[in-house]
């Protein structure tokens, strides 16, 4: 096993911190992160799930260098992402007597890095947090560039704030204890940097997706630090999404619909909505001549391959109804005056952002075939 531990730096000024990522980095918590403490005190959020694997370890870390722990457990799933869990959650931060100079640490996915970081931003007016993401999906994606957030009947994330984390630790080795349909989810989201802005890692991946989900440590290190690395020089150009942040939404705008009309239930996981979007996305892409439909075609083998979902028709359960799903992607953050902004793509590895988008093609996308 690799012992090589990479640094990816998100460059945000006098907001700037650094992504740890290699093997266990858990164990090592206590040490990196005390020396960014203001007074040795910290809250630990988790969920029951994470918490029980790797709560007391964490926790044994910290006390081992004299840092002060409480801990808070949720439920785990998309619904701890709701307006009762962060009254629950602030209210237990409160009831802790936390200072605003006191260190909010995440342990979990991306439910708890978002929930976690959303009260983290508006407790006292703002206290730091740390992600230490432990799913693949929060390790590339959720736990990097400060968005944090909520769920509502309306839709995904539709509440919330962008508050930057002062570090993320990205421990590897915890990617062992996932579930494979966890694992499986967040390396759609893995595959969404090459398809947006890197042919060549999506080559790479096709190569040695399969050999990265069966448990090569080298491997899940250069796909982590690869997908890190690319978030974070979009972050560094545009923190607030005005512009080319919104690549990173490849395939969400569909993705969210689905989770949305799903009931942001284990009928589709994230991750696993994220990769259909994808498909769709290149599907519409195609149908507008923008590209090939050999794109479309390759990341839907790509997907089958490894074991993702890539169709309407791979969702257990009855069927979606297109202009339900139209209606959710109508909620989307990124509608601008009423209309949609699509994430398109002129090839694997070259998207890019427009609202110019006839809805019948889309509708035509969001009908199974």
């Amino acid at each position: 096993m690799s012992q090589h531990i990479e640094t990816v730096s998100v460059a945000l000024g006098d907001r700037a911190y650094d992504i740890l990522i290699g093997p266990d980095l858990l164990s090592q918590a206590g040490a990196l992160i005390g020396g960014i403490l203001a007074r040795p005190k910290t809250f630990i959020v988790t969920d029951e799930n994470v918490g029980a694997q790797h709560l007391a370890g964490l926790e044994a870390t910290l006390q081992a260098r004299g840092i002060a722990t409480t801990s808070h457990t949720v439920p785990a799933g998309e619904t701890s992402k709701s307006f009762a869990g962060l009254e629950s959650l602030t209210a237990a931060m409160l009831d802790a007597r936390l200072e605003r100079r006191d260190m909010v640490i995440a342990l979990g996915g991306g439910v708890v890095g978002d929930l976690t970081g959303f009260a983290a931003s508006i407790l006292r007016r703002g206290m730091d947090f740390i992600q230490i993401p432990t799913t693949l999906l929060a390790q590339v994606d959720s736990s990097v560039g400060g968005k944090t957030g909520i769920n509502t009947p309306q839709g995904k994330n539709l509440i919330g704030a962008f508050h930057q984390p002062r570090l993320v630790l990205a421990d590897t080795s915890v990617l062992d204890t996932l579930p494979r349909r966890e694992l499986l989810a967040g390396y759609a989201e893995v595959v969404k940097y090459g398809l947006l802005g890197d042919a060549d890692f999506f080559d790479w991946l096709q190569a040695n997706g399969q050999a990265l989900l069966d448990g090569d440590q080298d491997l899940r290190i250069k796909a982590v630090a690869t997908s890190c690395r690319a978030k974070a020089g979009i972050v560094a150009q545009d923190e607030r999404e005005s512009g080319v942040r919104a690549l990173l939404n490849l395939g969400h705008t569909f993705g969210h619909a689905l989770e949305a009309e799903t009931g942001f239930s284990d009928r589709l996981l994230h991750g696993e909505g994220v990769a259909i979007g994808m498909v769709m996305a290149f599907d519409l892409s195609a149908r507008m001549g923008l590209c090939g439909d050999n794109a479309t075609a390759a990341i839907k083998r790509h997907f089958r391959t490894v074991g993702l979902p890539a169709s309407l028709d791979d969702i257990e359960g009855p069927g979606l109804d297109p202009e339900r799903l139209l209606a959710h992607m109508a909620q989307d953050k990124k509608v601008k005056d009423g209309r949609i902004t699509f994430v398109l793509a002129r090839g694997i590895g070259d998207a890019f952002l427009t609202d110019d988008v006839d809805l019948n093609l889309v509708r035509d996308v969001l009908t199974p075939s």
